[in-house]
């Protein structure tokens, strides 16, 4: 009896430190991968609210410049108080209308119809139209407006257009406005094109976007020495094939930000020249000398 009675309490210390072991086991086991889930839960709560504080950015940003845009403001020239964002004073110092050859928009002397290099060697567009040379305030407004995420200046620019001469008729005349594009990457880096901004405000009714198509991302223009330009944008440019029939015997005006050589404008002109385009002008807000 005594033996049998030593074996049983023999047993049962036994199971006791293999129950004490495992659960000794179990616990460390369990506080690592409890240590591994706290460290994955902060990460993910990181994550969480770096996203919604780029969110609330973003909306806090959109709702500022939603009010800047409705209260009176300085002339971002002569910061004169209130005024547009450019006031009277200065688009009528810095706007001068300037007599230009009628298809590459450079400045001629006055009584000249065309700059002897559009009559050597005739451009793909029929008429071009500038409203300003890219220079002192423009180059730096058309800066911001481009690459520093001020697209509310759309609607400065087009009253600046539409009071350059021949512009209204260019726009009555137009079957459809179509916007120079820009690549896919282009876009995704700036958020908006530019040229569409410019279109949308000007004619809306006549606007066609998605038509032309930038199907190359090229280097851009501004970088390229002038015999560079038009071989980099020579085959940039391309229809949307289920709709390349709209073009055909249509007056087409581009609209653009800024013409340097005319090669993209060229390009593009004669994509839509291919297509049956009876009429092609460009209108841009700016132009170099």
């Amino acid at each position: 009896m005594r033996r049998a009675t030593s074996s049983c309490n023999h047993g049962d210390i036994v199971g006791k430190r293999e129950f004490q072991r495992a659960a000794a086991v179990e616990a460390m086991v369990g506080g690592r991968s409890g240590r591994m889930g706290e460290r994955m839960r902060r990460c993910a709560r990181k994550e969480v609210e770096g996203v919604a504080s780029e969110y609330i950015d973003l909306v806090f940003r959109q709702l500022l410049q939603g009010i800047s845009r409705r209260l009176p403001s300085q002339c971002a020239v002569c910061h004169a108080w209130p005024a547009q964002p450019m006031c009277e004073a200065c688009v009528a110092a810095f706007a001068q209308p300037a007599h230009r050859c009628r298809t590459c928009a450079l400045i001629v002397p006055d009584g000249v119809g065309q700059c002897g290099a559009c009559i050597t060697q005739p451009p793909p567009l029929d008429a071009c139209l500038a409203a300003v040379s890219y220079a002192y305030p423009w180059s730096t407004l058309i800066a911001d407006f481009k690459f520093h995420q001020q697209p509310e200046w759309a609607a400065s620019f087009v009253r600046v257009l539409r009071a350059t001469p021949w512009v209204e008729p260019a726009l009555e005349r137009a079957d459809l406005v179509i916007p120079m594009p820009l690549s896919r990457q282009r876009l995704q880096e700036r958020g908006y094109n530019q040229a569409l901004l410019l279109a949308r405000a000007l004619e809306p009714a006549k606007l066609v976007s998605g038509l032309l198509l930038r199907v190359q991302d090229t280097p851009p223009q501004r970088t390229l020495p002038r015999s560079e330009r038009l071989r980099n944008v020579r085959n940039a440019y391309a229809l949307e094939p289920e709709r390349a029939q709209q073009i055909r015997d249509r007056a087409v005006l581009l609209v653009d930000d800024v013409m340097t050589s005319g090669a993209s404008l060229h390009a593009a002109a004669l994509v839509l020249r291919r297509a049956g385009a009876a009429h092609i002008s460009a209108l841009v807000l700016a132009r170099t000398e």
